[in-house]
């Protein structure tokens, strides 16, 4: 069975603090997520800007207007109806364009941002989204905080919501407050009292570090779409991370049982572009696509490594598109990752010879942090 990735990069991955991708930067990511071939690009809120608007409709003319097998282009829209009619016009060009309809369902968000009560949301709702669908798009609905939102008055809300258009109805974890057992129950009592064939989907914050466990918990309740962002970027810790719940699905698939059909050898690549057009640097240790994700120093584990890359890697760093050597030398290196180290560079040593030069390399490695090639090739040739 397939999970739908969308990727909210352009929309709520530009919300992360300081990020601003101009309309043609926004192109060359959705470009990225061509080869990657990802089905659903939220490309922007339309109403937001002149710069949204041109954004999506250059990504649904260049990206998505090739026919039935192109992405669907989705612009994000207010319960509102000026956002409505902007968000449809930036799609005309798409072939399968989605207007996403977002309405606050908490108590919380319902007093504070908006002075309004239940019924008059439910009255809202059902309004915006037939308007929604009088345009002829897909029409999605996200019930803003829905985590924080009573479970009735949110299943309420969603068959409000479906009753007037739309396709998928999408279950916000809009300020990283659930847990993934909390999650997993509130997407499977959705699912449970939705018609089949609506789409249930993912969308999850990071506050409290779950985000891509939450995802993960929704798949498994029953969620059939998934909404990420490359590298986790976004609002305050960021969104689920694109990179991790696809790479979680395909090295578990005897646990998860889903394809997500992502072109996995370009996710370094687009890690890196995101990256460098958002001014977010990717941290060391992130995984999938930080610079030490498939680094071993550790001496025991790089004996095993040379024997059986499986012995302490769970995924091929080509699959995701990184090239290079595996073997970071350093303080906690051992005797077989230094020698296949020195062959890899033409250096072939006596087992005499090995012992002094591993001695001194143990001494230099203790109080140097950085040893490169030429290090190396210095402490070999003071040993002749």
């Amino acid at each position: 069975m397939d999970i739908n990735i969308c990727d909210i990069t352009l929309r709520d991955g530009e919300q992360a603090a300081g990020v601003n991708f101009y309309p043609n930067e926004k192109l060359r990511i959705a470009e990225k997520f061509a080869l990657l071939g990802i089905p659903i690009i939220e490309a922007g809120f339309a109403a937001a800007s002149p710069a949204d608007f041109k954004a999506i409709s250059l990504i649904s003319k260049e990206i998505g207007g090739n026919g039935k097998d192109s992405p669907i282009i989705c612009s994000m829209s207010r319960a509102k109806a000026h956002d409505i009619e902007v968000a449809a016009e930036a799609l005309q060009y798409a072939s399968i364009g989605r207007i996403q309809v977002v309405m606050s369902t908490s108590d919380i968000h319902l007093k504070h941002k908006f002075n309004i009560g239940r019924d008059e949301a439910k009255k809202i709702i059902h309004k915006m989204v037939s308007y929604a669908a009088t345009f002829g798009y897909e029409v999605e609905f996200a019930a803003e905080d829905a985590t924080r939102t009573d479970i009735d008055f949110l299943i309420e809300v969603f068959k409000i919501a479906v009753e007037a258009g739309a396709t998928t109805v999408e279950i916000p974890d809009t300020v990283g407050y659930s847990s993934p057992n909390e999650y997993g129950k509130i997407v499977s009592s959705v699912c449970n009292a939705l018609p089949n064939n609506i789409v249930i989907s993912t969308h999850c914050h990071n506050d409290l570090g779950l985000a891509v466990a939450n995802t993960l918990a929704g798949i498994c309740a029953g969620a059939r779409q998934a909404e990420v962002t490359v590298n986790g970027i976004g609002e305050r810790a960021g969104n689920a991370s694109l990179e991790e719940v696809v790479m979680n699905l395909s090295t578990r698939k005897d646990l998860y049982g889903f394809e997500t059909n992502i072109e996995t050898q370009y996710l370094l690549s687009t890690s890196w572009l995101v990256s460098d057009l958002s001014g977010i640097s990717i941290q060391k240790n992130k995984a999938i696509v930080g610079d030490n994700a498939f680094l071993h120093e550790s001496g025991i584990h790089q004996h095993g490594m040379l024997k059986n890359q499986k012995t302490y890697q769970i995924i091929d760093p080509k699959s995701v598109g990184w090239t290079g050597d595996q073997m970071f030398i350093g303080k906690h290196s051992g005797a077989h990752a230094l020698l296949s180290k020195l062959s890899s560079m033409g250096i072939e040593l006596t087992d005499e010879e090995f012992v002094v030069f591993y001695a001194k390399f143990k001494e230099f490695a203790s109080v140097n942090k950085n040893i490169g090639e030429n290090d190396l090739l210095k402490m070999v040739d003071a040993n002749n």
